[in-house]
């Protein structure tokens, strides 16, 4: 495949990131050296195959990593890929905490994602639990029990906001942090919004999708 185009949004994340520069850096060359359509999501460089994400470069505290967004359909020969959570059903990381690592793999990590490439061109997807097989935090079902209004308001949401939320609610250890979690989106879900649409405005109606 061809080189693509830099993306100016990219050039900006990279100069004023203030960790994992040159490592971030040299992921991006050799993405764009597989011929992927480079551009900026959610703040981050997301990388696409005929408008489908393929992997995502993440900069962290302790490491910098490639999300590969279907990464669970990939045969991870090397046994790399790291599941984040356990609620995590589809994306997988690589992860590297420093430039001469990333260099003595770019061979593997240039496998991993033209294997990504071929996962998009297949027309292959993640089968997705359903929201009923999720398990529901009890500092949530507590709540839903104490206010009928919140367990009515819930229950409206579409299955993909109903996710969202037991995703983000299940995944601190601590109770208290679930707890603080749950009080602070409650608003949202009482105004029928999901965990990242509260600008959106509230729907009358369920959606079926």
């Amino acid at each position: 495949m061809a080189k693509t185009t830099m993306n100016p949004q990219v050039d900006v994340f990279l100069a004023t990131a203030k960790k994992w520069q040159q490592e971030m850096g040299k992921l991006r060359k050799i993405i764009l050296s597989c011929g992927l359509t480079e551009e900026s999501k959610w703040g981050k460089p997301c990388y696409t195959f005929q408008d489908k994400n393929v992997v995502i470069i993440q900069g962290f505290k302790e490491y910098c990593a490639l999300l590969f967004c279907k990464g669970a359909l990939l045969k991870d020969a090397n046994s790399i890929l790291i599941q984040q959570t356990e609620n995590v059903q589809a994306a997988r990381q690589i992860r590297f905490t420093s430039l001469p690592e990333i260099v003595k793999m770019q061979p593997i990590v240039k496998a991993y994602i033209h294997e990504a490439i071929d996962v998009e061109k297949a027309g292959l997807d993640v089968s997705y639990k359903k929201t009923s097989e999720f398990t529901v935090p009890k500092e949530l079902q507590n709540k839903l029990d104490q206010m009928p209004a919140l367990k009515q308001a819930f229950e409206a949401l579409t299955p993909g906001r109903q996710r969202g939320y037991l995703l983000y609610f299940s995944a601190p250890k601590q109770s208290k942090t679930r707890g603080s979690r749950i009080e602070k989106c409650m608003q949202q879900i009482l105004k029928g919004q999901g965990l990242n649409d509260d600008n959106i405005p509230t729907r009358k109606s369920k959606s079926t999708r």
